[in-house]
């Protein structure tokens, strides 16, 4: 490996963080990068206690070959460090009035759910998976790989014709609602627009790219946890000199001439590198340079943040699946609390993750980790004290009870809560907002900021609030994109 004399400043060890860290120092970049938290991984973390292992943040990944070229970037075997075991189940879906079904990845058994719900039809879904390959094949080669408002070659042009503008372009929901009639069919589909924390009412349709992917490339559980990918690519980029430092906070970036110059630390001296990348929150970065006006994000435009409960049992429940969705009673009523109102649903939508019923290793032996999630709006009104919190937690435990999900409260060895007011001091995320801001309109899903600050030279973004957006392999493509614009740009 040849050292160049090259110096990079990270702010932030999130998952985009990390892979950016490692493709520099994999090509002889001196990398250090400033976590203001206790230990690396951004969202992507972890919780333990008494031998039980939550993550805390993605409860799956996607699209298995991004993950192995970042490894491939380093000379390195993803299969020498991980276990990804594909899901069969990838969701149960729950409704109102007592209706459920299992999605499953295999597309025969998948099939038949849809003739069942769909009166005999799979065309519908049929025809949106066709769809859904179309936007990829237009994405993967204009969008996700490419940094944005760069020159088009004449490839990407002649991609662009393979838009399909009738069905691709417009409202996410009347799309979903053209190909299905199944109520159920409708809702399910329209909760992927949360994948990236936006309504469903005012996403693109676009956005159902989303569908085909995990339908595509599967859902996949990280044995032991997703969070040993954190861990294994901070090892492998300490082997190639990175340095972390944790429990240290950047307070403001540095310039000099138009040009970033380093990082200022809270505590700690000023540290001068060729390169800054942002990690954090990208509207962060305006406030970090200490420009004119610069706020954080504005609250309409952030996308959803989450009010999470982990939950250890000391008894297991054999019979529950690995995913599963509990709908509200009304999708449109809730989405119009989230965005219009601005506030917790009365009737919210509950997801509940047990990765213990397909790794084991996640409890000490008998038991399960629950994460019980329920979408949440990015506001920094609300304050999250304990009234609030234990009104919100009987809003989740009505609809699970409505629903059907066994008891458990009885059987709870410990317990902690992620409230939209902890994500957002925990992780510079203004309101809580998870995927920075809201992808509604196209400008929302495409004008995202930048992967090269258009005012500051030298200064870099990556993550998901970012170019192509959010997503755990959405954001290894933001740290490529980043890597590759570094050294084009800091190495001429």
């Amino acid at each position: 490996m040849m050292k160049h004399g090259k110096r990079a400043a990270i702010i932030g060890a999130g998952l985009g963080g990390i892979a950016v860290a490692l493709r520099l120092a994999a090509r002889g970049w001196a990398v250090d990068v400033y976590e203001q938290n206790h230990a690396p991984g951004g969202k992507m973390n972890r919780w333990t206690t008494n031998g039980f292992r939550f993550d805390t943040g993605p409860s799956l990944i996607t699209m298995p070959h991004i993950f192995e070229e970042l490894f491939q970037a380093a000379d390195l075997r993803l299969a020498d460090y991980l276990e990804l075991q594909q899901m069969v189940g990838l969701t149960d879906y729950h409704f109102d009035d007592g209706a459920r079904f299992s999605h499953s990845s295999q597309l025969p058994d998948w099939l038949s759910t849809v003739r069942r719900l769909e009166e005999g039809d799979d065309t519908g879904f049929l025809n949106f998976m066709a769809l859904g390959a179309r936007l990829f094949k237009v994405s993967e080669a204009a969008f996700f790989r490419k940094p944005p408002f760069g020159r088009p070659k004449l490839a990407d042009l002649r991609n662009m014709r393979d838009l399909p503008l009738r069905f691709g372009w417009g409202n996410y929901n009347r799309t979903i609602c053209h190909f299905f009639r199944s109520p159920y069919l409708r809702r399910m589909f329209n909760r992927y627009a949360t994948y990236v924390g936006s309504s469903p009412y005012h996403a693109p349709a676009t956005l159902t790219v989303i569908p085909y992917i995990e339908q595509a490339f599967g859902g996949w559980h990280v044995g032991g946890g997703l969070y040993r990918l954190v861990e294994v690519l901070c090892e492998q980029a300490a082997q190639f000199g990175v340095e972390f430092h944790t429990d240290c906070r950047v307070e403001a970036i540095t310039q000099h001439a138009g040009r970033a110059t380093g990082v200022a630390l809270a505590h700690g001296p000023a540290i001068e590198a060729d390169a800054v990348i942002m990690n954090g929150d990208a509207s962060m970065a305006p406030v970090l340079l200490g420009r004119d006006g610069a706020v954080p994000l504005a609250e309409r435009d952030r996308s959803l943040s989450g009010l999470v409960f982990l939950y250890a049992l000391k008894r297991s429940l054999p019979d529950q699946p690995h995913h599963q969705v509990f709908f509200s009673a009304d999708y449109r009523t809730e989405f119009q609390q989230l965005f219009a109102e601005r506030r917790f649903p009365d009737d919210p939508t509950v997801y509940v993750n047990m990765p213990s019923r397909s790794d084991r290793s996640m409890v000490p032996g008998e038991g399960e980790v629950l994460f019980i999630m329920a979408n949440a709006p990015a506001s920094d009104r609300d304050t999250w004290d304990e009234p609030m919190i234990e009104n919100a937690r009987q809003r989740v435990l009505a609809r699970l009870r409505k629903s059907g999900f066994p008891e458990f409260e009885s059987q709870v060895a410990a317990a902690t809560v992620w409230t939209p007011k902890r994500i957002a001091h925990q992780y510079g995320m203004p309101g809580g907002a998870i995927y920075g801001q809201a992808s509604h309109g196209w400008r929302g899903a495409f004008l995202r900021p930048p992967n090269k600050d258009r005012h500051t030279a030298g200064l870099y973004y990556v993550g998901g609030s970012t170019h192509p957006g959010g997503g755990t392999p959405t954001v290894l493509m933001s740290a490529e994109i980043t890597s590759k614009l570094i050294l084009d740009y800091e190495m001429a």
